[in-house]
């Protein structure tokens, strides 16, 4: 049965495209990309699914995940979420080649995917890659501890993966790979051109309105709501609406808002015709094509006149010289009647400014006729008569004044009447200008029925030229019939030429594949035996355990008459101590499928499981723990948390990792020991990206020059420490172990770096820990990020002093969050900040579990310096009841000191720390370091100021300074 996951799409959509393409594992959250980078084949294939009438190839954006060996499938490069996968692992490949080209199948356990490529090459690309890739998973199955853990897309870095190379399996033959090699079909490198990555940015989205799936359609919902997500910049996003149901509709765009301070363009009054009113601009994009100018259509070829299409008919017939005289004339006029109509348009502009010059002028000659009326006959003021005002004003003004007067009235007469004769001169134009544009009007009337008439004619003709052409084929091919055509032997000889091509293909193809699926089968049945074998070997190591078991159960019921004398019981106890503290022989060790014991000498992080130092009691102990916490590895709640996590990295197989409450969410759970080194980089990276963009590419290898050149004060400590950092783990054990010169390295180029701190006893585990899931540089940068950006200043430093800050706003937390048991150690007197200040100082280091260590760690690296305070509460509730029944202050401090070691349960503790310790803002922990950081300052002036007081004193005092023996007292 074909598989019809991704619902109904149309078959319309970009080409296929591919690529094997080279990128950067766990790309940081601002595109920068970590030293390690690893093949990615990936890129567009169109993929048939959908029922019924919606049935048909929709374009489809495959990844490649290595880790489960699935091919995944999005509707586009951006997308989130796949909308399914294939599993390349167990299935097989097959193509035709009578089939349309491109088409290929992929069959899987009871589905049958049929894919599509933009060509043979492509195809036969695709087809061998995912040969390739399906041959690396499978022989990569055995080299994995678990049988279902998942092969990494990100190789894990740091002193674990020496651990992961230590499984070997059996190399293949040369010949082998030989045969394959020779069955290999030839195709184009990396897919002809059109490769993935690249053609994910080049590509156009699809545009058909039925480009959606229904039977995924929450996936593609939530692939559509990430687009909006803030972070996301730079994408452009539009969404189309139809409003016609035919393929010539006119379609709208609903284009983003411009920004607040991007100039507004001003529309044409028509475009707000359509306006929705909102905040967005609706853009007409028509279909149609526009209506083309006579020129263009006789360019173009329109009405059947194109000259390719006259170049390929067997009887081309001409046009007579005078339709195309005529139609060049028709041409000639009609740009004539343009370039009037812009004449007139101008004349019309210039004709209004007339107007508007002659209507400022009148209304001048309006303002200055009021004003010389006044002027020449002023108004006499009410209690003078006339006769004495005549006198008064004629006696004041000068014969000057009027006579300059009466030559300003004369000049401003002569002006109105030269406007009165320009107004006559425009108006008379104007009429003359609206009766040649009616004359204009009527001439291009009279055009449009001759050009009316004319295509009438050259439609006719055309029809004409069409039947013409018809015939002469017809009789053409009635000649031919009793002859084949020149050629045609050619033609036939070639299409069998490249068919037996296919066929070569094709052969070379099936016979590589039929060779691989039986060296896939047998692999597959090597390891069924071998699973078998080991089923076995459990089976009866089971029944070891339950006998001795049994047998233990019957000594233990037999009553004891004497303890001096040496009891049964007591043999057999033994002999079954002896037997449970034994650890893997090197002969199990060669065989790492028979492997009945599941507690080894060392786990996985490189921790001795077993002291060998310690009393039998105590190792019985650490042997128990470590049989619990491999129980507790196993649960089902841990089995669901890497399924979301491999469910989560699959969907960034499309994007960078971004911070989100998902990606927290996941992290307070733990991090796989496969992604953690991929996790652990990236939150490294964004810490330190201020301080490394500012940087040069090369500042861990400069300051480790240095280093080598000039002497360091603080490389002496940092030798004597070494030895000492985690002497229980095997990469830091020996002066020879791998650790020790990268942890050498990290430290001392970490001294030059920070010279204020230069080294702290603390620094060295922290570094430790980081190199075992980090490189150098990665473990370096990760130092800087806890040291510069997480902790608080002058946390490291001599004095210590945020460290001490940290006690105290412990304390506060310790009242408020767990009020009992702080009473309880207030009441016998008992600091437990003694035991807690190396918690802080280390983060945790040798104080829990490895399993529940590294835990802290994945929440620490990504959240901050809150983490102390939430798991050291934890901590102490876990463990609330066991203390409050203590009632002894020595033995509270002797608890005190390992009862972290007892605690195996991380999801118990995880649980404490993130659910019931909340509310736990980071500001009520900061304001609390404020508060004591001045008063611890303050306390460390008084202890300075009194030991500079004992100095002076000690100084000063001759007593001190002599010294006289016995001897000399009694002389």
């Amino acid at each position: 049965m074909h598989e019809e996951e991704d619902g109904g799409e149309s078959t319309s959509g970009p080409g296929p495209r591919l690529e094997a393409s080279t990128k950067a594992a766990g790309d940081g959250v601002d595109g920068e990309a970590p030293k390690e980078q690893t093949s990615k084949l990936c890129g567009f294939l169109s993929k048939l699914s959908g029922k019924g009438p919606l049935r048909g190839y929709k374009p489809r954006w495959f990844v490649y995940d290595p880790r489960k060996c699935y091919l995944y499938y999005f509707k586009s490069p951006q997308d989130a979420l796949p909308l399914g996968h294939i599993e390349i692992g167990d299935a097989y490949f097959i193509y035709d080649v009578e089939a349309e080209e491109g088409h290929f199948e992929i069959s899987t356990a009871g589905k049958e995917f049929l894919l599509k490529a933009s060509s043979k090459q492509v195809m036969h690309f695709w087809l061998q890659q995912l040969q390739q890739k399906r041959w690396e998973f499978s022989n990569s199955r055995g080299q994995r501890n678990s049988w279902s853990s998942p092969t990494l897309a990100n190789p894990i870095s740091g002193l674990v993966a020496k651990d992961n190379d230590a499984f070997l399996f059996e190399k293949l033959s040369d010949s082998m790979e030989k045969v394959r090699s020779d069955f290999a079909m030839e195709s184009e490198k990396e897919g002809g051109g059109t490769v993935g990555i690249q053609s994910a940015r080049g590509t156009a989205t699809s545009t058909n309105t039925l480009n959606f799936s229904l039977k995924n359609f929450g996936t593609e919902l939530r692939n559509s709501m990430s687009y909006l997500r803030p972070g996301k910049g730079g994408e452009s996003r539009r969404s189309v609406f139809y409003t016609g149901s035919n393929s010539s509709a006119d379609e709208w765009e609903l284009v983003d808002a411009p920004p607040k301070d991007f100039p507004e363009h001003k529309h044409h009054p028509d475009a707000y015709r359509h306006s929705f009113g909102s905040a967005f601009d609706f853009v007409r994009t028509s279909s149609k094509p526009k209506r083309p100018l006579l020129r263009d259509m006789m360019g173009s070829g329109k009405f059947g006149r194109n000259a390719e299409t006259r170049s390929a008919e067997s009887s081309p017939v001409e046009f007579n010289g005078k339709s195309l005289e005529m139609q060049l004339h028709l041409q000639s006029q009609q740009e004539d009647v343009c370039s009037m109509q812009q004449e007139q348009a101008k004349l019309k502009e210039e004709l209004a400014s007339q107007k508007e010059l002659v209507r400022l002028l009148q209304q001048t000659l309006r303002t200055s006729q009021c004003d010389r009326q006044p002027a020449h006959h002023p108004v006499p003021p009410p209690d003078q008569s006339s006769t004495e005002f005549d006198q008064t004003h004629h006696a004041s003004v000068s014969p000057e004044e009027v006579a300059r007067l009466e030559a300003q009235v004369q000049e401003r007469d002569g002006q109105i009447q030269s406007l009165c004769g320009h107004m006559e001169r425009l108006a008379l134009e104007k009429e003359s200008l609206q009766q040649e544009l009616r004359g204009l009007k009527i001439k291009v009337g009279e055009i449009n029925d001759q050009l009316g008439m004319l295509m009438e004619t050259i439609q006719a003709k055309d029809e004409a030229i069409i039947k013409l052409s018809q015939q002469s084929s017809e009789l053409s091919g009635t000649q031919n019939d009793g002859s084949p055509p020149p050629g045609k032997e050619q033609q036939e000889l070639d299409i069998l030429k490249d068919s037996l091509q296919g066929y070569k293909s094709q052969n070379k193809f099936l016979n590589k594949e039929i060779l691989e699926l039986t060296v896939l089968r047998r692999n597959a049945e090597s390891r069924e035996k071998a699973l078998e074998a080991k089923y076995t070997a459990l089976e009866a190591k089971l029944c070891q355990v339950e006998s001795k078991y049994l047998v233990l159960l019957q000594e233990v019921k037999n009553p004891v008459c004497s303890s001096s004398e040496q009891s049964p019981a007591r043999e057999v106890i033994s002999r079954l101590l002896e037997d449970a503290l034994q650890l893997e022989s090197p002969e199990q060790e060669e065989h790492t499928v028979f492997r009945p014991n599941t507690v080894s000498e060392y786990d996985v992080y490189g921790f001795k499981t077993l002291p060998e130092e310690e009393e039998d009691e105590e190792r019985l102990v650490a042997k128990v723990r470590a049989l619990e916490l491999k129980c507790l590895s196993m649960t089902d709640q841990e089995v669901s948390v890497g399924v979301k996590w491999e469910n989560y990295l699959a969907g960034t197989m499309n994007r960078n990792l971004v911070r989100s409450p998902e990606l927290k969410a996941l992290i307070r759970c733990g991090i796989p020991h496969e992604h953690r080194s991929q996790l652990w980089r990236w939150c490294v990276s964004v810490h330190v990206k201020k301080f490394r963009d500012h940087l040069a590419a090369d500042y861990y290898e400069t300051l480790l020059n240095v280093a080598r050149d000039k002497p360091n004060p603080a490389l002496k400590q940092i030798e004597l420490d070494l030895l000492r950092t985690l002497p229980n783990n095997k990469h830091y054990s020996s002066p020879s172990a791998i650790g020790i010169q990268k942890l050498r390295n990290v430290l001392v180029a970490f001294s030059w770096r920070n010279p204020d701190i230069g080294y702290c006893q603390g620094l060295n585990r922290l570094a430790a820990i980081a190199l075992l899931y980090l490189d150098q540089e990665d473990a370096f940068w990760s130092l800087i990020a806890i040291v510069e950006v997480f902790m608080p200043r002058d946390y490291y430093t001599k004095t210590l002093l945020g460290s001490q800050v940290d006690q105290r706003v412990f304390k506060d937390l310790m009242s408020e969050k767990l009020p009992r048991l702080h009473a309880h150690f207030e009441q016998h007197k008992v600091d437990f900040s003694l035991i807690t200040f190396n918690w802080f100082l280390v983060v945790f280091v040798d104080s829990v579990v490895s399993d529940i260590l590294f835990k802290i760690w994945d929440a620490f690296l990504y959240e901050g310096p809150k983490i102390m305070f939430r798991f050291a509460l934890a901590l102490f509730k876990y463990k609330e009841e066991e203390f409050l029944k203590l009632q002894d202050s020595t033995t509270i401090f002797k608890y005190l000191r390992y009862f972290t070691r007892t605690i195996l349960d991380s999801r118990k503790l995880m649980n404490i720390a993130f659910v019931d310790m909340n509310p736990f803002p980071m500001r009520q922990i900061q304001n609390r370091r404020a508060f004591h950081l001045e008063k611890v300052r303050l306390e460390l002036t008084e202890l300075e100021a009194i030991r500079q007081t004992f100095l002076r004193e000690r100084e000063t005092s001759q007593d001190r300074r002599s010294f006289l023996s016995d001897d000399d007292e009694e002389n």
